[in-house]
C-alpha cells in the first residue's frame, strides 16, 4: 500500500463520517446520511478531476474507497448518540485530518499529470475542502471554509509544499500530513480568522421609534415636575 492510497483512505473515512454526523443533526433519513457522507467524501476529488482533466467517471473505479466509505457511514449510523456527542467534541480534530489527508492526495495527483505549480495549488485545496463545501451548502448551512477560522489557506500551502517538490518522500509526506492538522488546530483553537469587512450598517432606530422614545421621555420628565 502505497502513501498515496494511505491519504485517501484516512480522507475518505473522515469527511464520510462528517458528513453522515452532519445529515443526523440535521435528521435526515439513512438515504440523507449516505448521500451527503458520499457527496462529503468524493465530492472535492470529483471537482478536482473536472479542473485537472481526469475523467469524473474514475471515480467509479475507486470500488474500495466507495465501500469503506459506506462502512464508515454505517457504523457512524448504528452508533449510541452518546458516542456521537463525544465524537462531536473532537469535530474539528477529525475535519482537520480529512483536510491534510485529501489537500495532499490533491497535490500529488496534479503533479503527477505535471501540472503546474497554480494547478497543484488548487487540486490541493478543491480536494480538501470542496466536499465539505456541498455537504454545509445540502445541509443549508453557511460553509465552513468561508466563514471560520483558518481553513483553505493551509491547503493551499500543502500544495505550495508538495508542488515545489519540499515534501516527496513518505516521511517527509507524512511530516506535512502532521503539520497541516497542527495548524488547523491552532487556528481553531486561538481562532485565526482571514480579514473580513462587513457592511452591516450598525442597528439604528426607525425614525417613527426614535420621535416616540423622545415623546416618552418628555412626558416622563413632565410627570417628575
Amino acid at each position: 500500500m502505497d502513501i498515496f492510497t494511505v491519504f485517501s483512505i484516512i480522507g475518505t473515512i473522515a469527511f464520510a463520517v462528517s458528513g453522515a454526523v452532519v445529515a443526523m443533526e440535521e435528521e435526515y433519513d439513512i438515504l440523507g446520511v449516505f448521500v451527503l457522507g458520499l457527496v462529503t467524501a468524493f465530492g472535492g476529488g470529483v471537482v478536482r478531476n473536472l479542473l485537472i482533466g481526469i475523467p469524473v467517471t474514475t471515480l467509479w473505479s475507486q470500488g474500495t474507497l466507495l465501500k469503506i466509505a459506506v462502512a464508515a457511514m454505517t457504523i457512524a449510523f448504528l452508533l449510541p448518540a452518546n458516542w456521537i456527542q463525544r465524537w462531536r467534541k473532537s469535530e474539528a480534530f477529525f475535519d482537520a485530518i480529512g483536510l491534510a489527508a485529501f489537500a495532499i492526495q490533491g497535490a500529488l495527483y496534479a503533479t503527477s499529470m505535471n501540472h503546474p505549480l497554480s494547478a497543484v495549488m488548487v487540486a490541493a485545496m478543491l480536494t480538501g475542502i470542496g466536499g465539505g463545501m456541498i455537504r454545509d451548502v445540502l445541509a443549508g448551512r453557511k460553509p465552513l471554509v468561508l466563514r471560520d477560522e483558518i481553513y483553505a489557506v493551509w491547503a493551499l500551502l500543502a500544495g505550495v509544499a508538495v508542488g515545489l517538490g519540499w515534501a516527496e518522500s513518505p516521511v517527509e509526506l507524512l511530516v506535512l500530513f502532521a503539520l497541516v492538522i497542527v495548524f488547523r488546530m491552532l487556528s481553531v483553537y486561538y481562532r485565526w480568522k482571514l480579514p473580513r469587512r462587513s457592511l452591516r450598517q450598525p442597528n439604528r432606530l426607525p425614525k417613527d421609534a426614535a420621535a416616540a422614545a423622545c415623546d416618552q421621555t418628555d412626558r416622563e420628565k413632565g410627570r417628575l415636575y
